[in-house]
């Protein structure tokens, strides 16, 4: 599409919408838990890795609440897509990562915070 039209929506926004569109999933379940948790996307992770990221490039991270802080979940969107092979493989990575950062937030684990996980749906 030509960026001249409405329709026309970059990889970035798109990426953006992947996320908006798992946080409004899980928000049917976990609404009251979620109140006030700031979802973010950056490009790439930031080149100081957390304690515990030894494992490689990390795809998300979350933040718990700090003073002055709320707590954070960011999906780092570089890293998601170069490990997806079409549109719907990044669908379901993002909402991956979004549950498996919740779930860490919340202290629950993946299969609680999305039974479906897994599921293809």
């Amino acid at each position: 599409m030509p960026s001249t039209l409405p329709a026309h929506r970059t990889r970035a926004e798109r990426f953006d919408d992947l996320v908006l569109d798992s946080v409004e999933r899980l928000e049917v379940r976990w609404g009251k838990y979620l109140d006030g948790v700031e979802f973010a996307v950056e490009d790439v992770p930031p080149s100081n890795p957390a304690p515990w990221e030894s494992g490689g490039v990390p795809l998300g991270r979350c933040f718990p609440d700090q003073p002055g802080l709320p707590p954070r979940i960011v999906v780092y969107r570089r890293p998601v897509e170069s490990r997806a092979g079409d549109a719907d493989e990044l669908a379901d990575l993002v909402h991956e990562v979004v549950v498996e950062q919740v779930a860490h937030l919340l202290g629950r684990s993946p299969d609680e915070v999305d039974p479906e996980l897994g599921d293809g749906r």
